[in-house]
Parts: C-alpha cells; sequence; structure tokens
C-alpha cells in the first residue's frame, strides 16, 4: 500500500474485522425468518457506505471510523453476541451502544484525523 498512512490501514482492518465479528455472531445466533434479512442487510453495509461516500465525493475515511466503533461498540455492548440488541436489550443497551460508539468514534477521530 505504497502511499498510505499506517493510521488509515488500521482503520480499514478494524473495520474489516469488526464486521466480520459481526457477521460471524449474527449467523450463528440468529435463527428462523429474521436472519436472512439481518445478514443480507449486514453484508450491504460495507457497499452501501462507499456508494454513499463516492455520490457525495468526500468521508469515506470519516464513515469507516464511525462504522468500526459503531460495530466494535456493539460487540461489546452486547458480549460477542449482537443479536442481545435487539432480542433482549431494551433502551438501555440501546443507549449504551449509541453512547460507546460516540465515544470510539472521537477517540478514533482524534488518533487518526
Amino acid at each position: 500500500m505504497n502511499g498510505l498512512p499506517t493510521a488509515v490501514l488500521i482503520v480499514w482492518a478494524m473495520c474489516v474485522l469488526g464486521w466480520g465479528a459481526v457477521y460471524v455472531g449474527l449467523r450463528r445466533g440468529l435463527h428462523g425468518l429474521s436472519r436472512g434479512p439481518a445478514l443480507f442487510a449486514h453484508a450491504l453495509t460495507p457497499a452501501s457506505v462507499v456508494l454513499l461516500c463516492s455520490l457525495i465525493g468526500f468521508g469515506s475515511l470519516q464513515s469507516l471510523i464511525v462504522l468500526a466503533a459503531e460495530w466494535w461498540a456493539l460487540l461489546l455492548v452486547t458480549g460477542l453476541r449482537p443479536e442481545r440488541l435487539v432480542a433482549t436489550g431494551g433502551l438501555g443497551r440501546l443507549a449504551s451502544w449509541a453512547a460507546v460508539a460516540a465515544a470510539g468514534t472521537l477517540l478514533g477521530g482524534h488518533l487518526v484525523l
């Protein structure tokens, strides 16, 4: 990756690892009719973010920082079982996920940008 800063490569790696961990957690934990749509929506998320950033013309790195923070916050708050966010989480778990994701986004933004 000639010319790319190391921090950008780390953000990409954290984003890919977080996406993969959430995908494995959803695949393992969800059953029934909700499994297919949840996995499909999760699989489309990276492509839609890249498409949106290319249409706007900027913001790809910031979007990757946000996505990585959201996925790792989801794993942290749910104990590596992302289906808990909607199945048994309630508003408390959702609020803590949003707070941890916002803190991770701010930290990642300060470290990388």
